[in-house]
């Protein structure tokens, strides 16, 4: 599936180029949908919209996740370097995500501008900080992997380490959905749950390095 004739500095280029691309096409449909239902700009409380829409957008961001996918699993040559080009075009993706609304319509005003993020299972919200945040972890690990891959130095991640990674991810997942009741109701925000959300990502964080670190001294095979 995948073409052996690219080097790594040539995926890489190239999962760049999908990025800002795949970036470019969501925020243009970001910034139409905000022109129908938000043309004052996009503020709290959420907007009603019709279920056929809703079926669509939530259809959409699927695909979205299934697309990302696909560029891991083409890109990568084992299962971990597979995960970590999944990683790094989803924290491009992200990142160039909000580049492009700047750029289009000037949002967000600031980096601590409530976005809705995720629809998936329920709507995601949270200040434009907090996924940045997650979105430059998710660079700077892949590219960590990807490199040690390219040395041909395996990255083998504990099952145990894993499991912690699942349960810091769902602790900020929790972190997004805090406030759903509000939300889904026609409500305002509370404010955001740094605290939750910082446990998740400073747990997820200290489980890779300290893996990282192992790695590094020869502990881990």
């Amino acid at each position: 599936m995948q073409n052996t004739n690219f080097g790594t500095n040539a995926r890489l280029l190239w999962v760049l180029i999908f990025s800002v691309a795949m970036a470019y096409l969501e925020a243009a449909v970001v910034v139409y949908l905000r022109t129908i239902y938000y043309p004052q700009g996009f503020e709290f409380p959420l907007k009603a919209i019709s279920a056929a829409t809703l079926f669509i957008e939530l259809g959409r961001e699927a695909a979205t996740v299934a697309m990302l996918v696909a560029i891991g699993i083409i890109c990568g040559r084992s299962k971990i370097e597979r995960f970590a080009y999944l990683m790094l075009s989803f924290g491009l993706w992200d990142i160039l995500y909000y580049v492009w609304l700047r750029v289009f319509i000037g949002w967000p005003a600031s980096l601590l501008t409530w976005d809705i993020l995720f629809l998936i299972p329920l709507p995601w919200v949270g200040p434009v900080l907090a996924p940045i945040l997650i979105s430059l972890a998710l660079v700077l690990s892949a590219l960590y992997l990807i490199i040690r891959e390219d040395r041909r130095v395996t990255f083998h991640f504990p099952r145990w380490a894993w499991w912690i990674e699942i349960v810091a991810g769902l602790i900020i997942i929790a972190s997004f959905l805090w406030d759903v009741r509000s939300v889904v109701g026609g409500g305002y925000p509370r404010p955001f749950r740094w605290d939750i959300f910082s446990l998740g990502l400073i747990a997820g964080l200290f489980v890779f390095i300290w893996q990282a670190r192992a790695a590094a001294s020869g502990k881990l095979p």
